[in-house]
C-alpha cells in the first residue's frame, strides 16, 4: 500500500534538509515542499498564527513506523504533524516507481 504522509516544518531550510534525510535513507521516494503555508491552529489553550512549511511525502506503508520515527527525531517541533493518507489509485509507472525506488 502507497502513502502521502504530511507533515509542516518551520522554516524551508530544515525543510529541504529533512526531505533530503528522507529520501538519502529511502524512506520516501519523493518529497514535495511547498512553502508560505499558513497555519492557524491552538497550542496550550492559545490561538496561534504562524508560517509553515508543507512536505508531501511519498512513501509505502511498510516504511511508515521508520519514517514516524526519523521525523521525531529530526524535527524541532515538541508535538509534530504526521499524518498517512493511504494512496488508493495512481498512475501505475509511478507507483511502480515509488516501489523501486523504496526497495
Amino acid at each position: 500500500m502507497y502513502q502521502l504522509v504530511l507533515t509542516t516544518c518551520p522554516d524551508e531550510t530544515f525543510a529541504k534538509e529533512l526531505a533530503k534525510q528522507l529520501v538519502s535513507s529511502q524512506l520516501a521516494a519523493c518529497v514535495n515542499i511547498v512553502p508560505n503555508l499558513t497555519s492557524i491552529y491552538s497550542w496550550q489553550g492559545e490561538m496561534q498564527i504562524g508560517t509553515e512549511v508543507q512536505l508531501l511525502i511519498k512513501t509505502t506503508q511498510d516504511k511508515f513506523t521508520e519514517l514516524n520515527e526519523k521525523i521525531n527525531q529530526l524535527h524541532p517541533y515538541e508535538v509534530v504533524e504526521i499524518i498517512a493518507l493511504n494512496i488508493q489509485q495512481g498512475d501505475k509507472h509511478y507507483l511502480n516507481w515509488i516501489s523501486e525506488t523504496l526497495k
